[in-house]
C-alpha cells in the first residue's frame, strides 16, 4: 500500500488555518510500508489580482488541478465549498492537530481508514481524524 499524501501549509511546518486547498503550498509525502518520506513541495496557484474564480466552482478546481495532480490524499484542518469536487479526485482528511509532524503520526495510524475511503471512488466522504 502506497499513498501520495499532501499537507496544506503556509509556512512548511504548520497546517494552514484556512481551507486546505487554499494553502500557499502543499508538502507531499509518500507513505509506504510503515514509513513516510518527503517527496516535494508544490506552490499553490495564487488567486487574486482580478481573477474571478468562485470558490468551489468547477473552474476553480480546474485552475488548481496541476497542484493536486497525482495525489491520493489531501490533509488539512478544514475544507471549503470545493470539497465535493476534491472528493472526486482523492481522499480529503480533516485533522485536529496543528503541525505537519503531528499530522503525519495521525495519518500513519489511520492508513487503513484512508485506504477504505480511497477504494470507494465515487461515494467518498471526508475523514475526520483526531490524535
Amino acid at each position: 500500500m502506497e499513498f501520495l499524501i499532501a499537507f496544506g501549509t503556509d509556512d512548511g511546518e504548520n497546517l494552514t488555518n484556512g481551507h486546505a486547498g487554499d494553502a500557499k503550498q502543499l508538502y507531499l509525502y509518500k507513505f509506504s510500508d510503515n514509513k513516510e518520506e518527503f517527496v516535494e513541495q508544490r506552490r499553490n496557484i495564487e488567486l487574486g489580482g482580478g481573477q474571478s474564480l468562485k470558490p468551489g466552482s468547477p473552474e476553480m478546481a480546474k485552475a488548481r488541478s496541476a497542484v493536486f495532480k497525482n495525489l491520493d490524499v489531501l490533509v488539512g484542518k478544514k475544507f471549503g465549498p470545493g470539497l465535493p469536487n476534491l472528493l472526486k479526485q482523492f481522499v480529503c482528511v480533516i485533522i485536529r492537530v496543528d503541525t505537519i509532524s503531528k499530522a503525519i503520526e495521525v495519518i500513519r495510524n489511520n492508513l487503513y481508514r484512508i485506504k477504505e475511503e480511497k477504494d470507494k471512488r465515487e461515494d467518498r466522504k471526508q475523514i475526520v481524524l483526531e490524535p
